[in-house]
């Protein structure tokens, strides 16, 4: 299935800026239609994690140790509580829950490229949008989040917005924003809340605060703040940041110019902007979903007490307050890019902190009886090169990644589709970004038929595959 650049263009109704948030009437008029037109949606929602940088899947959820010694590396196979399946040794804990989880080795992003590859895997598209540069992120030219596609296709649950992205935005080691991470052609209005809730720490690398250096310097490196998480800086969408300033006081002006929405068109999506203010400001227990510091002991000391475990419980926590979808960016300076040192740094401050925060969030969810109606999907944005490199390191390699689905359905202790001998193309199964978003959207009730609109009126399709009903089968 591929998804057009656009099937048609309608000519969008000018009636000026109107009000709170910028919207016009076309706007008003569109998002009335979607409310009449859509179909109820499941109550389902979607953890989202992603590897920045690009996790080695040989050394991790592929081994190959039958493969010469340039290619399987340092690191050796052990069972998982599933018979036949085995993960890395490094990966204790997840070998002990394959029984929730599910395998797809045959995934693939068509580029080699972090900003192409980012660019494809967050967005559910393979294929860039014209004009598209990777030296301009990021840009309204881009393709949508899919967390922007989500803030525009369904509503939060309990008066919260329907997708989160924390703890910080995916940049790489020089502070770049890569692409594919906002609301691009879609309109800013449609931007996830974002909370940028990770302690300031100019490296940043790996699970603070035992973050590290790719290569080893004579002095240590620290951690740069006495915290690892800080107090939520919640973003509205465009035109409710100044607003936000005045907390409450943004009701007023919301009912200051009801009259004129009213005269328009339906302002059910203001009063949910409203909702959410309220929500975030004022309901105690939302609130407290964000304050994971102050955790019960013991559950903070099984996800662990660093930037990977916190935000996955925080993350935990957002969806049982209704939130829809939270995407979780484990790392922030392209922290699985291993060019160097890949089995140091994978055994010594990767690993660790993944397993411990990716087991508790899976034990956590099955206890909870949230597993059933929660998704975990946990990738990066390709794989790594068969070869071992000079360095120790592997390099980027898009044709062949592994991405771990559980939750909603998925059918735990299965692995789908396969790679050669050397983990560098897949054999069986082959699937890409397009074919995740679609099990995303699918898990949250979107229609197959779904559109957004970008901000000139023309419309686009959500699914540019089909979803993995393999993972159910």
């Amino acid at each position: 299935m591929t998804c057009p650049a656009a099937m048609h263009r309608r000519a969008a109704i000018q009636a000026g800026s109107i009000g709170l948030l910028g919207f016009g009437l076309a706007d008003l008029l569109a998002l009335r239609s979607r409310a009449a037109d859509a179909t109820p949606a499941t109550e389902r929602s979607v953890i989202f994690v992603f590897l920045t940088g690009g996790i080695s899947h040989q050394d991790s959820f592929d081994l190959k140790p039958d493969a010469p010694v340039e290619v399987r590396g340092e690191f050796k196979p052990i069972s998982t509580r599933t018979t036949g399946m085995q993960i890395c040794e490094h990966l204790p804990l997840l070998a002990a829950r394959s029984e929730h989880y599910a395998l797809v080795r045959s995934v693939g992003t068509n580029s080699s490229g972090h900003e192409e590859a980012c660019h494809m895997l967050l967005t559910g598209r393979l294929d860039l949008p014209p004009g598209f540069s990777v030296s301009r992120a990021p840009s309204p030219n881009e393709w949508p989040t899919l967390a922007s596609q989500v803030t525009y296709s369904v509503r939060g649950r309990n008066k919260v917005p329907p997708a989160v992205v924390l703890p910080q935005p995916s940049v790489n080691e020089a502070g770049k924003v890569r692409p594919g991470q906002y609301a691009g052609r879609l309109g800013s209005r449609y931007e996830p809340w974002r909370l940028n809730v990770a302690a300031q720490c100019t490296l940043g690398n790996g699970a603070c605060p035992n973050c590290f250096r790719f290569d080893p310097t004579p002095t240590p490196f620290k951690h740069e703040s006495a915290a690892v998480l800080e107090i939520p800086k919640l973003t509205l969408p465009e035109g409710g940041a100044s607003r936000f300033q005045g907390r409450l006081g943004l009701l007023a002006d919301i009912t200051q110019q009801q009259r004129a929405l009213d005269q328009a068109a339906s302002s059910s999506k203001l009063d949910r902007y409203q909702q959410q203010a309220i929500s975030v400001l004022s309901d105690p227990a939302i609130r407290a979903a964000f304050d994971v510091e102050n955790a019960e002991p013991a559950m903070l000391e099984r996800y662990g007490k660093n930037k990977f475990g916190m935000s996955l419980l925080m993350a935990r926590q957002l969806v049982q307050s209704g939130v829809r979808m939270v995407q979780v960016n484990l790392g922030k300076n392209s922290s699985w890019d291993t060019h160097r040192r890949n089995f140091i740094n994978l055994k010594d401050n990767l690993f660790p902190y993944f397993d411990r925060g990716i087991a508790a969030l899976l034990d956590d969810l099955s206890l909870s009886g949230l597993l059933e109606s929660t998704l975990v999907v946990v990738t990066g944005e390709f794989g790594r090169t068969p070869i071992i490199n000079k360095d120790a390191g592997r390099d980027h390699w898009g044709p062949a990644m592994t991405v771990m689905f559980a939750g909603a359905g998925v059918r735990g202790g299965t692995v789908i589709g396969a790679t050669d001998k050397i983990a560098a193309y897949p054999v069986t199964d082959r699937f890409t970004p397009e074919n995740i978003a679609a099990t995303m959207f699918e898990t949250l009730g979107i229609p197959r038929g779904a559109e957004w609109h970008d901000t000139d009126g023309r419309p686009f399709q959500l699914y540019c595959g089909r979803p993995i009903r393999e993972l159910y089968a």
